[in-house]
């Protein structure tokens, strides 16, 4: 989607009608994943693809068809063997399609998406593919805003705290509800495509609790990086398969690394010659979550050297320290779960206290 954009913002622009074709579901062996799109502009120009060549020839002739009855369309291609010509997926996956047609005035949030988009900003854009509700109707989600609906106050609701949840992990996938947002039902299919790259976890020390760590980060769709000065541990084979792990220094590679609001910093060194200048680093920079492992006592002798190190009251507020909510964790899977917890704990204003103690909604209105 983010290459065919530029067309279609001109197309936009012009108020050209066009047909945009979305993957918003695969199985198997698809040959595109969630979010791959097609558009049919004027004079039949064709961007993208959604298959590689395989179905393009008949959803040229669907995008075609919802730019002229405005009414929108979703179809799934499957492999077939009963007949050479039939239309469909050689390698034997199957994807779904939404087809619709796009216009300022069938939809006016369209252009403002583009623009977030190109720019690099995040966005999350909701989509009715199937179910009581408008099919095609749209609502885009920003950090701090909405436009658009889905054809219900309750419906929109659930769905803009969801895409937030989704925005936040630059993920992308079909949530259900009911017609007005109830969260038990699955009546009608929206389709969350999030504009977003993954949020970065950056996991210092590679010991067994790294491990776990990087795994219920992985898990939890962040794109991760274990970093140890001691390459006997910091070995790919000690962690799962993708993961990027890296031998330096923890300070010197965190300053020489990027990061952001959506960052997310694990030190668990538990050595002051490692743990104290990455710490140094990691609270003069932006970051969602930064947390190191040690005891109390640990806890006390770190602070006071980060002191000793210059470092302000405001900047040791921000240090997650012991790491993680009191879960009782004893191995290193626990402790990654007690870890994870308080991170979303933190992102989302969470307090860790059970729902059994708690009063009210359990996901409040943003």
């Amino acid at each position: 989607m983010r290459e065919i954009l530029p067309a279609l913002r001109h197309w936009y622009a012009r108020s050209a009608p066009f047909g945009l074709a979305t993957v918003v579901g695969v199985s198997r062996s698809a040959p595109r994943d969630p979010g791959a799109a097609m558009a049919v502009g004027p004079d039949d120009e064709v961007v993208g693809s959604v298959s590689g060549g395989c179905v393009e020839g008949a959803v040229f002739e669907l995008a075609q068809e919802v730019v002229e009855s405005g009414e929108a369309r979703l179809e799934t291609f499957g492999f077939s063997d009963d007949d050479a010509f039939a239309v469909g997926l050689t390698c034997g996956g199957e994807i779904t399609l939404l087809v619709r047609p796009v216009t300022p005035e069938r939809d006016p949030t369209f252009g403002a998406v583009a623009e977030t988009v190109l720019d690099g900003r995040p966005v999350t854009v909701a989509t009715v593919t199937d179910g009581p509700a408008p099919l095609g109707a749209t609502l885009a989600v920003w950090p701090d805003r909405v436009a658009g609906t889905l054809g219900t106050g309750g419906l929109d609701a659930a769905v803009t705290a969801d895409a937030r949840g989704e925005l936040a992990l630059g993920s992308t996938g079909v949530r259900h509800y009911g017609p007005r947002g109830e969260r038990r039902e699955d009546d009608v299919s929206v389709f969350l495509h999030s504009f977003a790259p993954p949020p970065r976890m950056l996991v210092f020390g590679a010991i067994d609790y790294a491990a776990a760590v990087a795994r219920v980060g992985d898990f939890l769709g962040y794109r991760v990086t274990v970093c140890d000065a001691r390459p006997v541990f910091a070995t790919p084979r000690r962690f799962p398969p993708g993961l990027e792990v890296v031998v330096d220094w923890p300070h010197r590679y965190l300053r020489a690394t990027g990061t952001d609001e959506r960052t997310v910093i694990c030190v668990l060194t538990h050595d002051p010659k490692f743990d104290v200048p990455l710490l140094e680093v990691a609270l003069r920079r932006p970051a969602a979550y930064i947390g190191a492992m040690g005891s109390r006592r640990t806890h006390d002798e770190r602070t006071k050297r980060l002191t000793e190190a210059g470092l302000t009251d405001g900047e040791l507020s921000r240090l997650r320290s012991p790491i993680g909510l009191d879960l009782g964790a004893r191995t290193p899977e626990e402790v990654a779960v007690s870890v994870a917890a308080e991170m979303v704990a933190l992102r989302w204003g969470g307090s860790g206290t059970p729902l059994t103690a708690t009063r009210g909604a359990i996901h409040p209105q943003s």
